[in-house]
């Protein structure tokens, strides 16, 4: 019977969470990297909007950041007691947005939101005010409803996500260690597919390298008197895919279940045909399994590189670019994936999979201090895209998950 009540409550829902959609979009917030003034606006919106909702006080964990007016980034945290007030189940989002881009490719004004039958569209609808609106009314429904859950229940809306959360959610555990618990558990309402099916528990780790070779410039017609470093980058690049058979290793939780490596990203060397390039520069995207070291990695391209050298007379530059260490996995038995899943079952009827993924998330914060955590919305996947939208479905069903979640915790 609660469970039906909570998910009806939901249903009453639909119009406050289109409006409260409608009031966000126009109150954008970008970062400094984005040329923006940071969060303090729209945290400033939330906070009263909480209040006036009947929640508890929340409370503001601020990151000091010298670029923005009021010099410090607002993380805003609010808790509904449980009945086992020793844990909380956390529902964490991102007040932050990214910049509409190109305002010929949208139809319409970005930040002023249309409503299209079941879509909603404006920049943020989906990234990731989606995940911030569902769980706010999944955790209005105890309140409205009077239920206590079995455990408490957070609402964690940050900054920064958008531009590598140094002062979201990476400050807030480094700043506040105290604001959670040891049992305390994340969903991370930020990412999906269409189906709902996927709820992500790992990632693997990230290597960006950097490649510069370096040889001796001259005219295409006397080669002899030069060093072709596009020759020697080349013969790397073919080397390189030694890789999938040196860290070979399997992990079915992840699609694919192995680590890649893959040559991108090739800059200019030079601008006429008949002038052998002295220089010669590509990128090497490497995503690891949790289970290799990104250093291991790193040795094995340099190895390669050094015999590149002494076969062609080059020199080669090797760069990290960005380097994250996969964060370890959240169990695919923890309380959290489990609750999910059933509910994900019980409101979409489907057969949702415990996954890892290629790319990174704040998640990986969470699980390098040791917190179950899950990313999973149902979505079409629309973030930095103009004409970005979300379906008014989704959203409401998604709350729904997130109610019988809170409301089946063991």
């Amino acid at each position: 019977m609660k469970n039906k009540e909570l998910l009806n409550r939901i249903d009453g829902y639909k119009d406050d969470m289109i409006e409260l959609q409608r009031e966000l979009v126009k109150r954008p917030v970008m970062g400094p990297e984005n040329n923006g003034d940071g969060e303090a606006e729209r945290a400033e919106f939330l906070v009263k909007y909480l209040v006036d909702q009947g929640f508890p006080k929340p409370m503001i964990y601020d990151v000091p950041d010298e670029r923005v007016s009021t010099k410090k980034r607002p993380n805003v945290a609010v808790k509904i007691p449980g009945a086992d007030t020793s844990r909380t189940l956390w529902f964490m989002a991102h007040m932050d947005v990214v910049p509409a881009g190109d305002l010929g490719m949208w139809d319409a004004d970005p930040f002023v939101m249309r409503v299209e039958g079941d879509k909603l569209i404006g920049r943020g609808v989906e990234d990731n005010q989606q995940g911030l609106v569902s769980a706010l009314f999944a955790l209005k429904a105890f309140i409205d409803l009077g239920i206590t859950p079995p455990v408490n229940l957070g609402l964690l809306l940050v900054a920064d996500e958008e531009t590598g959360s140094k002062y979201g959610i990476g400050g807030l555990v480094d700043l506040y260690p105290d604001v959670f618990g040891p049992r305390d558990e994340f969903v991370v309402p930020d990412a999906g597919v269409s189906d709902a099916t996927m709820v992500e528990v790992a990632e693997k780790g990230i290597l960006w390298l950097k490649v510069t070779t370096k040889g001796k410039q001259c005219h295409a017609s006397t080669p002899e008197q030069g060093v072709n470093a596009f020759r020697a980058a080349s013969r790397l690049v073919v080397m390189l895919d030694d890789l999938y058979g040196k860290f070979d290793a399997k992990d079915p939780v992840f699609d694919p279940p192995i680590s890649t490596f893959e040559p991108t990203k090739k800059e200019a060397n030079v601008d006429n045909v008949n002038t052998i390039p002295g220089v010669d520069v590509f990128y090497l995207d490497c995503r690891v399994l949790p289970s290799i070291r990104l250093d291991d990695v790193l040795d094995a391209v340099r190895c390669m590189a050094d015999k590149v050298q002494e076969q062609f007379g080059v020199t080669i530059d090797i760069e990290e670019v960005q380097r994250e260490e996969a964060a370890p996995p959240t169990s695919v038995d923890a309380g959290v994936v489990q609750g999910i899943m059933d509910a994900i079952t019980q409101v979409y009827e489907v057969q949702p999979k415990a996954q890892g993924i290629g790319g990174g998330t704040v998640a990986a914060f969470l699980r390098r201090h040791g917190y179950p955590a899950v990313v999973w919305s149902k979505m079409d996947e629309m973030a930095h895209q103009p004409n970005e939208y979300c379906y008014i479905s989704n959203m409401v069903n998604d709350s729904k998950v997130m109610a019988l979640l809170s409301a089946n915790m063991k």
